[in-house]
């Protein structure tokens, strides 16, 4: 990686309970030649007092305007290097060889872009644990479904020249740019040693706003038709995966919360896919109701 330059772009907003150790980490890190830029959206707590103690450039934007797809666009566009990692103000890196490891996949010239290993912090609830578990496995494949996944990843900065991140939606850049590498034939490295904490705890509302984010920039990803039909289908299936596996974990507590939250999940995203596919179809330019699920819901 020596012959490389390397940026790090890490967004963040009210991070303090975190920011900190995610910093500490990436400073910390065997690979320390890089460049951080730091975008901030408007943090009204110690966040930006706890950036400044570290050397990197800061970008501020209004609330507002934050739209996850331009801000990364932005900031890279800003970016000295040749390759560019993103890091997730509330992912800490596990090793100090995360970012080194992370790098290593880009000795092979035809990795475009790699994306880390995810482990659900301590606090993370059962339900939490198993979906890390599945999406992020310590095996060599993760599913077909996790294309990319910035909180901590990188691309080569020649490729997203080709094609920038997503600005459709409000959400879904990363998995947008994946499906995009791989439609065209470029190769996506899942780095299983490259380990961050990295999760949430979502309750009812915010569980709403992610699925929300995640059915409407879908339906302009995959172009697909999700019914309603289908999604009742995926919500039995899922409930009763759910229930099974807390049965044998003994996670009695939270086996009541089940349907409910998996009824949550699924309602969001039918609905927000159906936006989504209206928006499509009718070539509205409108992105503002993902942006008002995710203010009102998390502010």
């Amino acid at each position: 990686m020596a012959a490389n330059k390397i940026s790090v772009i890490m967004r963040c907003k009210n991070s303090d309970w975190v920011i900190a150790q995610a910093l500490d980490s990436l400073f910390s890190q065997t690979y320390k030649d890089f460049q951080l830029i730091v975008a901030d959206s408007g943090s009204t707590d110690r966040t930006l007092e706890i950036v400044q103690q570290y050397s990197c450039q800061l970008i501020q934007i209004k609330p507002d305007d934050y739209y996850p797809g331009e801000v990364l666009n932005m900031a890279i566009e800003q970016a000295a290097g040749d390759i560019v990692v993103f890091q997730n103000s509330d992912a800490v890196p596990l090793t100090p060889y995360c970012l080194e490891r992370l790098l290593a996949a880009f000795d092979d010239s035809e990795i475009s872009a790699a994306f880390a290993r995810q482990i659900p912090r301590p606090e993370a609830k059962s339900w939490v644990k198993r979906e890390y578990g599945s999406s992020f496995p310590n095996s060599a494949t993760p599913p077909t479904w996790i294309t990319l996944s910035l909180p901590m990843a990188a691309i080569r900065k020649k490729v997203w020249h080709k094609h920038h991140f997503f600005t459709e939606c409000w959400g879904s850049e990363d998995t947008e740019w994946g499906h995009w590498a791989k439609q065209n034939g470029l190769h996506v490295q899942y780095v299983k040693d490259a380990i961050v904490m990295h999760s949430h705890n979502y309750n009812l509302k915010q569980l709403y706003a992610r699925k929300f984010i995640e059915g409407e920039a879908d339906a302009f990803i995959y172009k697909n038709k999700y019914t309603l039909a289908k999604a009742a289908k995926q919500y039995l299936a899922a409930v009763g995966g759910d229930l099974w596996a807390g049965v044998k974990e003994g996670k009695v507590s939270e086996i009541w919360q089940t349907p409910l939250r998996r009824l949550v999940h699924f309602f969001a995203y039918y609905k927000a896919h159906r936006f989504g596919t209206a928006r499509r179809v009718s070539g509205s330019s409108n992105r503002s109701r993902a942006q008002k699920e995710i203010l009102s819901r998390y502010e």
